[in-house]
């Protein structure tokens, strides 16, 4: 059985919101497919291990339309990766999204938080009563394979890889040896003349 995590402060926006609303709001799509995969791995109905999600065939059966769609993404072992991208863009993280621009949580098109969302999710981040993964992500997480299996998913993009590579050897350029070696910091050019 889920619990629902409504909020009182919700109501006067329509109802009250699940954890998988304000995961939505915290971290949009993928958010909410990382808490699914959490809430059921604790559940004991999904085993996370190596990078890779499995049904167990034990636990409490999905209670939520992502969780079903978290377990219908994986029907034997697969990649975490592979399950959070299919869950956050499947129809029941849509119908989440839809709601909460419905309620004037988030914008139309760019689906970002708008300033009520945002209000209402540090409501709930002072109540203190959602668990940490889903205003925080994997990150809120003890270590273990779950936060190990989530954060390994989803590595740096090679773009930004790249371009953190690219500054480091800069800086290592910079700051190696050959700029210790030469009075100023500089780099040391010729050398003597001289010699035979």
């Amino acid at each position: 059985m889920t619990r629902s995590w409504g909020r009182a402060g919700a109501e006067d926006t329509g109802g009250a919101l699940d954890r998988y609303a304000y995961a939505y709001l915290a971290g949009g799509g993928r958010r909410v497919a990382e808490s699914a995969v959490v809430a059921l791995t604790e559940q004991g109905a999904l085993s996370l291990r190596a990078g890779r999600l499995r049904p167990t065939g034990d636990g409490v059966p999905a209670a939520h339309a992502v969780e079903h769609a978290v377990i219908a993404a994986c029907p034997r072992s697969t990649r975490v990766r592979e399950v959070t991208e299919a869950v956050g863009r499947s129809q029941p993280v849509d119908d989440i999204a839809r709601r909460l621009v419905r309620l004037g949580l988030l914008g139309g098109r760019r689906r970002r938080t708008t300033r009520a969302g945002r209000r209402l999710l540090a409501a709930a981040a002072s109540e203190g009563t959602l668990p940490g993964y889903v205003l925080h992500g994997p990150t809120a997480l003890a270590t273990g394979p779950i936060r190990h299996g989530l954060l390994g998913a989803h590595p740096v993009p090679d773009g930004l890889g790249r371009t953190l590579r690219r500054m480091g050897k800069a800086l290592d350029d910079d700051h190696g040896p050959s700029a210790e070696a030469s009075p100023g910091g500089g780099h040391g050019c010729g050398g003597s003349s001289g010699g035979d």
